[in-house]
């Protein structure tokens, strides 16, 4: 007999977890969210998306400042210096306001938290030390992801980190090298080539941001080389040894040729995260995992054992927040007794580099290979009068459009905000619109978002200031 009983029990405080346990409660649901760390909000809020964000937006501050970009608007601001602890502690402090403002809403909307480690003991059943605690409808599986790392390389978070120990380095490294060229290594590593570190990016495939519109891939290579960050593209990274002074690594071209030796005082590990199930005991009440260790779920979000449900990063599909926060609301209101729905199609993805790149639905190389037949309408930031006024012309929208009907397949942007821009895409994309529908709404003057409908009207070809 379980000691306590409650309606929905959430595992993970991350954006799903806590999302679908706030969600829960507003629906009249007695809520609980099983939490390990002392702080909730799970590795997006803690090392994650913001503290990640917070240091990016300093970074580029202080960039703006040192290398004379401020003085392109007539500020003067003479000699530049770095003063790392105060940067960090922006870093901590948005990270402490996030965390407190998930506890505030919990004790808002009366969620329940269980601090500890919760395993399986039987169906909707769970134990957190020891006591056990029953789910009437249904528990959340929403524990997230963890670093994957590569085979022989040991991650000490000293000499060899991952991107959580990129967040907090006691000093600015002379020689970085990231290992993988995707959202996480371009990102850790714009910052700290910022603020004076000299950065290698080696990347496995011929590319960087490899989910990404090859288009964007490119331009983006070329904008971040221009800033000053190095790649070794279609390189295989054989060794990483950690030394007293330095670490050295061994890579080769993935297509066979001389091994190259690179040397770095700090050396980020980056390619890609893996499904958290660690200690949960799934093996106890059946849940099926795949051959990567993500748990199988239905269209419903069920494992195949009945009121256990799994979302986020420890399920199918990109491992982002947003992603997980939807499904995190979906399954919430299905076991309320409504119907929870996530369209796929329309998940938005941003690297925030700068410029930031942002992308919706399919790229082109996608519609090549489905046989789709598309047209493309493009508008450049040079050509909008926001953008020069704001020093930030790199960059461009894209839409993808199908052929026959006109509707919105993709887009993809390059540029000043386009993890904000992307968002009037998603909403075009949900509720199935057309490029002549983006064209024909009207858009304040002067903004941004004014290159999206011009490139709306550069589908059919008749952008207007261009």
């Amino acid at each position: 007999m379980s000691d306590k009983s409650f309606d929905v029990i959430v595992i993970g405080a991350g954006p799903g977890g806590y999302v679908a346990a706030i969600r829960a409660a507003q629906l009249g649901l007695r809520t609980a969210c099983v939490e390990k760390r002392e702080t909730l909000g799970g590795t997006c809020l803690n090392v994650g998306c913001i503290p990640s964000k917070a240091m990016l937006q300093a970074s580029e501050k202080y960039h703006e400042a040192a290398d004379g970009i401020l003085e392109k608007f007539g500020v003067k601001t003479g000699k530049v210096s770095l003063d790392l602890e105060t940067f960090h502690g922006h870093t901590k402090k948005v990270v402490g306001d996030n965390t407190k403002g998930i506890e505030f809403l919990f004790k808002k909307n009366k969620v329940s938290w269980l601090k500890g480690s919760a395993s399986f003991v039987g169906e909707r059943e769970i134990q957190i030390g020891k006591t056990r605690y029953k789910a009437e409808k249904g528990i959340i599986i929403a524990t997230g992801s963890d670093v994957a790392s590569l085979p022989d390389v040991t991650i000490d978070e000293k000499r060899i980190v991952s991107s959580t120990g990129a967040l907090s380095l006691d000093k600015v490294p002379e020689k970085m090298v990231v290992i993988g060229g995707g959202y996480i290594g371009l990102e850790m590593g714009s910052v700290w080539q910022r603020l004076g570190a000299e950065v290698t990016v080696v990347e496995y495939l011929d590319r960087i941001l490899p989910g990404m519109d090859e288009e964007i891939s490119k331009q983006m290579l070329r904008v971040l080389s221009k800033q000053g960050l190095k790649f070794k593209l279609g390189h295989k990274v054989e060794e990483v040894k950690s030394g007293k002074n330095a670490a050295s690594l061994r890579i080769t071209p993935a297509k066979g040729g001389d091994t190259e030796k690179l040397e770095a005082d700090i050396v980020l590990v980056a390619v890609g995260r893996k499904a958290y199930t660690e200690g949960l005991s799934l093996d106890k009440i059946g849940v099926k995992t795949n051959e990567r260790g993500l748990i199988i779920t239905d269209a419903h979000w069920q494992t195949n054992v009945k009121g256990v449900y799994a979302i986020g990063d420890v399920i199918a599909g990109p491992m982002l927040a947003h992603k997980a926060e939807e499904e995190g609301v979906a399954v919430a209101e299905i076991l309320a007794g409504q119907s929870g729905h996530v369209n796929y199609d329309v998940i938005p993805g941003v690297v925030y580099t700068w410029p930031e790149a942002a992308q919706i639905g399919k790229t082109e190389e996608q519609l090549k290979s489905d046989g789709i037949s598309y047209k493309v309408g493009k508008f450049p930031y040079t050509a909008n009068g926001r953008a020069r006024a704001m020093q930030a012309t790199e960059g461009f929208v894209k839409i993808l459009a199908d052929r026959k009907t006109d509707r919105i397949l993709g887009v993809h942007i390059l540029g000043a905000e386009a993890g904000t821009l992307i968002a009037e895409a998603a909403l075009a994309m949900e509720f199935g619109a057309t490029a002549q529908d983006v064209a024909l709404t009207c858009h304040a003057h002067p903004t941004l978002s004014e290159i999206v409908k011009e490139a709306a009207l550069a589908v059919d070809g008749r952008a207007l200031h261009m």
